[in-house]
């Protein structure tokens, strides 16, 4: 056949070939893949902490329907991912300047050479005064640096002009977004150093714990409130609730620097990330929206989970 009788054939095959495209009906495969990973700890019925759990003992339910466990870690099978966030506002930041050399031994013992650590210090500012790095004493001597009136730290967040002096929630929340998030098959901690007082944030309680949830981040709160308990006042037993808020929704705790030492406190959180389980499910709510899911823990009786109290998809 010659090329110009052929020609007229050919374009009726990709027509005839066109119109069979278009009576295909479209396939698209669409897997819903992902974990939903859990950071934990475990006590008895006497706070003694439980670190020899299988992984058949815990049992898992997100609003209330049965999921099944599908990943499992015990203690130190992930590394460890810490940020210090210390309120450098007023005279908050008179802790961390008389307890730098506990929280570098604190630190010396909870970290292994593959974990890492970075500080933020912030008033109506967020300065990074030590970025990722394995090494507690670059850590504390940057933070040393700071409280000697050294500024020259980059910020992380937008630039912002605050009026007050004390951003707390943003601290909290840029240090997770920006910094937290991106650590993967990591164990994630935040330390944060404060009397819980809040004055100049974009970002309030409910966005913080939104954010520490859905990165499922730890947070544990050292409150540093000067004041004595018979001359607290609102803002005082504001700023403590606002510390067990935090804590308590990410699977935390807050202590209170006035009634424990700094000693027992660390020692205390200390064997809290030697104690980590992770465990991890994959949801089977086929609903995609942002409403906040309740996720329960559960490890047999008498035990009792600490654990981030939900989390909201995104």
């Amino acid at each position: 056949m010659s090329l110009r009788h052929l020609l007229p054939v050919l374009a009726l095959g990709l027509v005839l070939h066109a119109h069979g495209q278009q009576e295909q009906p479209e396939f698209r495969l669409q897997v819903n893949s992902r974990l939903i990973s859990t950071t934990l700890t475990v006590r008895d019925a006497k706070g003694k902490l439980v670190t020899n759990l299988p992984q058949t003992a815990f049992h898992i339910k997100e609003d209330g329907a049965d999921q099944t466990v599908r990943y499992y870690a015990s203690q130190r099978e992930l590394p460890l991912s810490i940020a210090l966030i210390v309120d450098a506002s007023g005279s908050q930041d008179k802790f961390v300047k008389e307890h730098e050399h506990e929280i570098e031994d604190f630190l010396k013992e909870v970290m292994e050479p593959r974990d890492r650590a970075f500080a933020i210090c912030f008033g109506n500012h967020l300065r990074l005064v030590s970025d990722w790095t394995s090494a507690p004493s670059e850590i504390i001597e940057r933070v040393h640096h700071f409280n000697k009136g050294e500024r020259n730290f980059p910020e992380i967040g937008p630039k912002e002009e605050r009026d007050l002096g004390t951003a707390l929630y943003d601290a909290v929340y840029f240090s997770i977004t920006e910094k937290m998030e991106a650590e993967r098959e990591h164990r994630r901690v935040l330390i944060v150093f404060s009397d819980g007082e809040e004055n100049s944030s974009e970002h309030d309680l409910l966005d913080t714990i939104t954010a520490a949830q859905g990165a499922d981040t730890l947070v544990y709160a050292l409150r540093t409130t000067e004041n004595k308990e018979k001359k607290m006042n609102a803002r005082d037993r504001y700023g403590m609730r606002v510390l067990d808020h935090l804590t308590e929704a990410t699977g935390g705790q807050s202590f209170d620097v006035r009634k424990e030492s700094s000693k027992e406190i660390f020692t205390s959180i200390a064997a809290d990330l030697k104690s980590l389980y992770e465990i991890g499910y994959y949801s089977n709510n086929p609903a995609h929206d942002r409403r906040f899911r309740k996720v329960t823990i559960t490890a047999g009786e008498g035990m009792v989970v600490r654990a981030r109290e939900g989390y909201a998809p995104r």
